[in-house]
């Protein structure tokens, strides 16, 4: 799909702090699917405010919303209580009723989550009680022969049939959320990569105070309040911002093959491994996407640029950056071993392959030629550890978007509205106050 250029929303001028800049009442920085589902939900609950996205590309949804698997995901496989779980259950639902409401391709298809021995059976059940916690209806167990009526090539001694999860284009979706915005008074910048930030004496925020100036490639910026929703570089972003994250983002590429389409008709819909448990990786799954197409993957690599979607893409000040981090280092100490796999599983077809035949015996290795890449933003904490759940951080005149991987396209309905509730009651405006405490309650 062709997505939204710079002409389309406006190109933004050369400004300078010797002129007298307008002042937005909210700046977010990146353009993608979540960035603007909030920009679009703040346009809506508070027309009056003046919102800015604020996107280094030449247009939306250039990075991970752009490319994922395009599955609207369940919710099954998050821990019962958290941001994920809660966000992801009520955005499956939306997403499908806003695709629905905006004629973007979409499909209600269902998954088999298959597990191939006894020790995977065993941890369906894990996942069905957690599913239904999670408030997921109609999930089933299924035995070998009810696993073949949904999938006739379907390995495995046993599965878990989740029928709610979908399948979109989150590209569409997102350049859907930018039409919107932009159509109740939002602006959408493009090529403007920040590169720093300041303070505007002429600006002061109805508040109170200075307002922030947002430095960007295409001129100068003033905002009350800042939306840090730069995905692969959100906490670098907030480093520039004087803010400590307290964790860093750790590029992960996922490749993927793409299956022969004479031998599509092995797949019918999704058919996904029992995850590890330890990882937030579900493993190399296969996806019937909504244009008809099928491919298997993503693996998990570390990437050695954010945007390091190739193994020549190599960028050596981002790759020391991670190396020298010591929660990154206190990772790999631990998780080396799996870290290897993952590389073997990249520079080795056949490595791949068997990962896919467990889940379709039928498959051939001839049948699977390299297809795209997709990078996922994994946030690392200070410890090593892996950050599983979405976290937010608010700093002063700042909210920081820190870690919103998958499911976050699936749930930006929600999270836009979560980081809603975040912005301060000063600066929706005193007017709305009534409106802003029922939004938080």
């Amino acid at each position: 799909m062709r997505l939204p250029c710079c002409a389309r929303f406006g190109q933004p001028g050369r400004l300078s702090l010797r002129n007298q800049l307008m002042t937005y009442d909210i700046a977010v920085i990146g353009g993608g699917i979540v960035g603007l589902s909030f920009a679009m939900q703040t346009t809506e609950t508070f027309p009056h405010l003046r919102v800015v996205v604020l996107e280094k590309e030449a247009g939306v949804a250039r990075h991970q919303s752009g490319h994922n698997s395009g599955v609207i995901h369940s919710g099954v496989y998050y821990k019962a209580g958290s941001l994920k779980a809660r966000l992801c259950v009520a955005g499956a639902r939306e997403m499908v009723e806003f695709c629905s409401r905006h004629g973007i391709p979409h499909k209600v298809c269902g998954k088999l989550i298959v597990a191939t021995n006894l020790e995977e059976a065993a941890r369906l059940d894990e996942l069905l009680a957690r599913g239904v916690a999670n408030g997921l209806e109609g999930l089933r167990l299924l035995g070998r022969g009810a696993m073949l009526e949904i999938e006739p090539h379907v390995g495995g001694v046993r599965a878990l049939h989740v029928r709610s999860t979908g399948i979109t284009d989150f590209a569409a979706v997102a350049a859907k959320y930018a039409e919107i915005a932009v159509g109740r008074g939002a602006e959408v910048k493009t090529s403007a990569g920040v590169v720093g930030f300041g303070r505007s004496s002429g600006a002061k925020s109805d508040a109170g105070g200075d307002a922030v100036v947002v430095r960007t490639r295409a001129g100068d910026f003033s905002a009350r309040y800042v939306v840090n929703c730069a995905g692969l570089y959100s906490d670098r972003v907030a480093r520039m911002a004087g803010d400590d994250p307290g964790m860093m983002v750790v590029p992960f590429r996922g490749e993927y093959y793409d299956l022969a389409a004479a031998r599509g008709e092995l797949v019918r819909g999704l058919i996904y491994p029992v995850p590890d448990p330890r990882y937030p990786f579900l493993g190399v799954h296969f996806t019937r996407r909504i244009y008809g197409n099928v491919d298997a993957g993503p693996n998990a690599v570390l990437a050695f640029r954010r945007e390091g979607y190739r193994w020549r893409d190599f960028d050596l000040g981002e790759a020391l950056e991670v190396a020298r981090d010591a929660g990154f280092r206190a990772m790999a100490r631990r998780e080396w071993r799996n870290g290897l796999a993952e590389f073997r599983r990249s520079l080795r077809k056949r490595e791949f392959f068997r990962s896919c035949q467990r889940l379709v015996p039928a498959v051939r290795m001839e049948d699977m030629t390299p297809g795209g890449s997709g990078v996922r933003a994994q946030a690392v904490g200070a410890d090593g550890a892996l950050v599983d759940d979405f976290r937010f951080v608010g700093r002063e005149r700042f909210l920081h978007v820190l870690n919103v991987p998958s499911p976050a396209a699936t749930a930006s309905l929600p999270i836009g509205r979560e980081i809603l509730k975040m912005v301060p009651a000063e600066i929706v405006g005193h007017e709305s106050i009534e409106t802003f405490r029922r939004l938080r309650h």
